[in-house]
């Protein structure tokens, strides 16, 4: 069954997408809570209008993510967390933690854009942030004990 997403669904694509989907949940999950509608010829029509004329925008919005991914590379980040004496934290690092600290650097970045691996132990690491849906970019950042 072929639909079309009306917003961005992880790990199945971003909006405006055309997908290939079961029929189930297609029909019990992502129409019903108004997150895709079917991939009629009609519907494909409208959605190819509306993404020609959004292609000036998106390309500046692209322009500036890939600026802000430059800037971004070059920051080093530097979190504390309670530890044992072993250097195992007590708890884990997550992305809300990470976006608290590019927040005091002055990036303002929305911890669902961040993707990083279970840290839970003190050393450098990286995370992952999706800034655009082509524009992706790591950020280093230590853990320390406090």
């Amino acid at each position: 069954m072929e639909i079309i997403l009306l917003t961005d669904i992880a790990n199945l694509g971003h909006k405006d997408d055309i997908v290939d989907v079961k029929q189930g949940y297609g029909r019990n999950y992502l129409i019903p809570q108004g997150y895709a509608i079917l991939a009629t010829p009609s519907a494909r029509k409208v959605v190819a209008e509306n993404l020609r004329q959004r292609a000036h925008k998106e390309a500046k919005l692209k322009a500036e993510a890939e600026e802000l991914a430059a800037k971004l590379a070059e920051v080093k980040l530097t979190i504390g967390a309670k530890t044992s004496s072993t250097g195992k934290i007590f708890g884990s690092v997550n992305s809300i933690m990470i976006s608290e600290s590019l927040k005091e650097k002055g990036f303002d970045i929305d911890r669902k854009k961040i993707v990083l691996k279970d840290v839970k132990e003190v050393g450098t690491y990286t995370a992952l942030i999706k800034l655009h849906r082509e524009v992706k970019v790591d950020v280093e950042f230590e853990v320390v004990s406090e």
